[in-house]
């Protein structure tokens, strides 16, 4: 017998392919009208969900999939799932951990490297005849101070590449200092931003990061401090990270991420001091493969009654 998996987020027709070669029957619900439709339509039938930390999976869902085991976030986020209604039913919620740090760190030191040098605003400008009005003088990468927002498994991947292939500084805030780190710990972001040239968020996100960097982080960056957001968009205060691009209260941004994507505020759009991706950096062929290689293996490993690879800790449910 198939077993019946909801899927909440695109998946190539390769990928699909895989999941219904490996005995599962695919249920796509890319759309919130879609979605809607399929919970209820399969309510009693579904025992998996694939989704991710963006998507989730909220706690009326979870109530009305009455038959649901699994739960598997490709990528490392999962804070749209609701833990506490997971944990609640005994259901196994499972990650994609490790699976694109590379590509995503990757990708940060690309917007770093892009804001900071102009680049995109450059190319445009040739491009458009140009050359001589965009020629000025650009900061340098190499030798200078990086913070890093979040030394988890992505942020050491980014402290690498900036120790080196830049011959940074490094230094980070995490809620407490990490024993097998020899980078200087700052106790609060203000103090991080203060400290360095650029700063590159990478922490998880959820209620307890929202607006981690707000107006004090960003008066502390300064005006020649750069912000490079590659972990979720709620982490940044949006509002005040207009205002402070706006007058140049800070020297610019590189956004792979922005709070309430796809929709992004159109005065974000019109500042030339910022680069902008769709939420990609973990979308490289190789971290998808690997991705989707793990949900596959925690899926199979759940219904064959072996224990999951990668099991996010269950939240108890609430007194």
């Amino acid at each position: 017998m198939e077993c019946q998996l909801l899927v909440l987020i695109e998946l190539t027709p390769h990928n699909r392919a895989r999941f219904e070669a490996a005995g599962f029957c695919v249920h796509l619900a890319l759309t919130p009208p879609e979605r809607a439709a399929k919970v209820v339509e399969l309510g009693g039938a579904i025992r998996a969900v694939l989704t991710n930390g963006s998507t989730g999976l909220r706690v009326d869902e979870i109530a009305t999939l009455t038959h649901l085991e699994i739960i598997c976030a490709l990528g490392a986020g999962y804070e749209n799932i609701d833990l506490v209604a997971a944990s609640a039913r005994g259901i196994v919620v499972t990650n994609g951990a490790g699976t694109n740090d590379a590509s995503v760190a990757d990708h940060a030191m690309a917007l770093l490297m892009s804001v900071v040098r102009g680049i995109p605003q450059a190319d445009l400008a040739v491009r458009r005849g140009g050359w001589a009005g965009l020629r000025q003088t650009r900061p340098m990468l190499f030798g200078k101070k990086l913070g890093i927002l979040g030394l988890g498994n992505i942020g050491q991947q980014i402290a690498q590449r900036a120790n080196r292939g830049f011959d940074m500084q490094v230094a980070y805030h995490n809620r407490k200092p990490r024993d097998d780190s020899a980078h200087l710990y700052f106790a609060t972001p203000s103090a991080l931003a203060d400290w360095c040239d650029f700063m590159i968020v990478a922490t998880p996100g959820g209620a307890g990061t929202r607006h981690m960097v707000d107006a004090t982080v960003l008066d502390a960056l300064g005006p020649n401090g750069f912000l490079v957001n590659i972990a979720r968009g709620s982490v940044i205060d949006t509002a005040a990270l207009i205002e402070f691009l706006k007058g140049g209260r800070i020297a610019g941004a590189g956004l792979d991420v922005v709070e309430g994507e796809p929709d992004i505020p159109g005065e974000l759009l019109q500042l030339a001091n910022v680069v902008l991706t769709p939420h990609i950096a973990g979308r490289s062929p190789e971290a998808i493969a690997a991705t989707t290689t793990l949900a596959l293996e925690n899926l199979t490993a759940h219904l064959e009654g072996r224990s999951v690879l990668t099991p996010v800790l269950p939240v108890p449910p609430s007194r």
